[in-house]
């Protein structure tokens, strides 16, 4: 199973953790966008994690429940939280994998959390794309507000290009299941509400996605892509899949109340489906 972009909604987890329980999956990808609005240090969220997500977790890990649950952070995740997530894979609770690749029965699991800048504030999980161009109507990732510490040279120079180069030294790219936050550029899973809108009379581009992230998927032609960050753009397109040559991209995000749920098995991808409950 895959869902992404829950932002904090305890019905959406309800939810997911009662079909998890009902339908044991093998794997549950989570594809960044946990966390309840507002960034910076906050109980509230400290509290959600562990009463919402840790603690349920640990009653299915307690349960003859197997599944496995491979996480990352996005965007709107401060990124100070992560040290809980990761607290709770020592637990053996879940597989933080942001930036790591991880065995998955015959196949490997890599997480990636970075997206190219946007307009946002929360630059934790920003990176340049594949140059330091920042797109008319974003902010450069050097800018706005983080939660932890990164050097200057990080900030000012690593691309999500070079990243993606290393992490697919990793495992065999086509044996491998990459869970990003970002969508590719100009897909049917990347395309943003912004038909018409300007700033300083020049257009904004609606396709918000990443063009490393498309890239490699065209060149490397890895198993499955999973993607979420762009609520609106199943709506807008009327796609929540794509396919890249070899490669299947399916896209979890939704901009509605209900749970968006995406459930595929690793050998049959092509008939995979996409509920909203």
């Amino acid at each position: 199973m895959f869902v992404s972009d829950l932002h904090g909604k305890k019905r959406r987890y309800k939810t997911l953790f009662k079909i998890i329980e009902k339908e044991k999956p093998d794997g549950v990808f989570i594809g960044g966008d946990l966390l309840p609005g507002g960034f910076g240090i906050n109980t509230d969220i400290d509290e959600f994690l562990q009463d919402v997500f840790i603690s349920k977790l640990s009653k299915l890990k307690h349960s003859e429940i197997k599944t496995r649950f491979f996480t990352i952070l996005g965007n709107d995740d401060p990124r100070i939280y992560e040290k809980i997530l990761k607290d709770a894979e020592k637990d053996n609770l879940l597989e933080y994998v942001h930036n790591h690749t991880v065995s998955f029965e015959n196949l490997f699991v890599t997480g990636y959390s970075y997206i190219p800048p946007t307009p946002f504030r929360l630059k934790d999980w920003e990176k340049y794309d594949v140059s330091r161009y920042v797109d008319v109507g974003a902010t450069s990732p050097e800018k706005g507000v983080r939660t932890t510490d990164i050097s200057k040279d990080k900030t000012c120079y690593s691309t999500i290009t070079d990243d993606l180069k290393e992490l697919s030294k990793k495992a065999p790219v086509e044996k491998t299941i990459f869970l990003f936050h970002s969508p590719p550029y100009k897909s049917n899973l990347d395309r943003a509400d912004l038909d018409d809108k300007m700033v300083d009379h020049a257009p904004l581009d609606v396709h918000v996605g990443s063009i490393a992230i498309q890239r490699f998927i065209k060149k490397k032609q890895p198993l499955l892509t999973l993607h979420g960050h762009v609520h609106e753009s199943t709506r807008i397109t009327g796609h929540w899949k794509e396919k890249f040559g070899k490669t299947y991209s399916f896209n979890a995000a939704h901009d509605g109340s209900e749970l968006a749920l995406v459930r595929f098995r690793t050998y049959d991808l092509e008939n995979a489906t996409r509920v909203l409950i």
